[in-house]
């Protein structure tokens, strides 16, 4: 899900554009298996018409499980969306309720990265973006490619400070 480009001033250009690392989808993945094989078990463990309610009742709370832990943080992540373009951060994040952040780049005093072992190996990281706002930081966590991503704000953070300079 690309930004509106409602969102950009005029002149701005998208530098990166990015969601969350699909490995935050894996835990939701685990318990859709898991609510599935429960329903299951409980179905073929089942019989007369006791048993038939029994398996409504464990179908339904498997229904209601499945929007809650696995549809819920899918749309989490198909919604959330981080933007760095020459001028600015735009994080949005939420699905009924939409969150957003804007960071002008002037204010980027520090991007760090954290990379644990799984995000190693499955090829992201959390990206620590340190400004002079009240908030101190703000932390995007499990982004593709973060080390990629790290180095192309170092860049536009160059080019803003030369700009800076320059005025």
């Amino acid at each position: 899900m690309p930004i509106n480009r409602k969102l950009l001033n005029p002149g701005e250009s998208v530098v990166v554009s990015t969601r969350t690392h699909p490995k935050a989808l894996l835990l939701p993945l685990l318990v859709l298996v898991l609510l599935l094989a429960l329903g299951a078990v409980v179905e073929t463990r089942t019989s007369g018409d006791g048993g038939r309610v029994v398996a409504w009742v464990v179908w339904v709370v498997v229904g209601l499980g499945v929007l809650r832990f696995t549809v819920w943080p899918f749309l989490e992540w198909w919604t959330g969306h981080y933007t760095f373009t020459d001028r600015r951060l735009i994080t949005r994040t939420g699905v009924l309720t939409r969150r957003g952040h804007d960071i002008g780049l002037g204010r980027v005093s520090d991007v760090a990265v954290e990379l644990h072992l799984t995000d190693r190996l499955l090829g992201c990281g959390t990206l620590v973006i340190s400004d002079a706002s009240t908030h101190g930081q703000v932390v995007l966590p499990d982004i593709p490619r973060v080390e990629e991503v790290q180095r192309r704000l170092q860049v536009l953070l160059h080019h803003e400070s030369g700009r800076d300079e320059r005025a």
